[in-house]
């Protein structure tokens, strides 16, 4: 018997409709961490995976500088934001077209799990940062995979075209490794359980260049 094909998604997350519930209170939550960890005020920020209307990134826009928002589909009216460059595509294709160190902050929130090629991903976000940068990823961990599966599958209170697209989950000692091999040092990594340990947050910064030096 011949395997399947592989499902190839072509839509951004939210493009086919209102985001349900749990959604909303992930996004939330995922936005509360991100702006208690990173200073975005006057700073060159990219949402990768940022959802077909890019909620958060809307959210902050008046405060950054400039912002690059890439994922399958956007939502017309974003390219049109002065301060927004907006790239559809796949993000493994995208990222190798990004300039190195051009970036002050990289946002990847619960996206790392649909990839295909996640350390490829995790080089090219190491590659980008600028000295002193950060990057801010959310993952859902192994403990949250019955749940979110019960949700989507049996309640449908979330997307089940979102959990089939799930390559892997992700709990500390998953992605920790794959940080270090990625380039951040393990003394610039912050990776922890959060949201009543339904993901794993990482916080990953860059050193000066001052520190770089050392």
């Amino acid at each position: 018997m011949s395997a399947l094909p592989a499902q190839v998604r072509d839509e951004a997350f939210g493009q086919a409709g209102d985001l349900t519930f749990v959604d909303r209170f992930g996004v939330w939550l995922s936005a509360r961490l991100v702006e208690h960890h990173a200073t975005l005020d006057g700073k060159d920020v990219a949402d990768f995976g940022c959802g077909y209307d890019a909620s958060f990134a809307r959210r902050i826009l008046p405060r950054v500088n400039r912002m690059l928002l890439v994922d399958l589909q956007l939502a017309d009216d974003l390219d049109r934001h002065h301060k927004v460059q907006a790239r559809m595509g796949r993000i493994e294709s995208v990222l190798p077209t990004i300039d190195s160190q051009s970036l002050d902050v990289v946002l990847c929130l619960s996206v790392l799990e649909h990839l295909s090629e996640p350390q490829q991903a995790l080089a090219e976000f190491r590659r980008i940062l600028a000295p002193g940068g950060v990057a801010l990823l959310n993952v859902p961990s192994w403990f949250a995979k019955p749940w979110l599966e019960l949700c989507a599958f049996r309640l449908g209170l979330g997307p089940a075209l979102e959990m089939d697209d799930h390559k892997r989950y992700y709990d500390p000692r998953d992605l920790w490794p794959m940080l270090v091999r990625a380039g951040f040092r393990p003394s610039a990594i912050s990776c922890r359980r959060r949201k009543f340990g339904m993901t794993t947050f990482a916080v990953c910064r860059v050193p000066s260049d001052g520190d770089e030096a050392r």
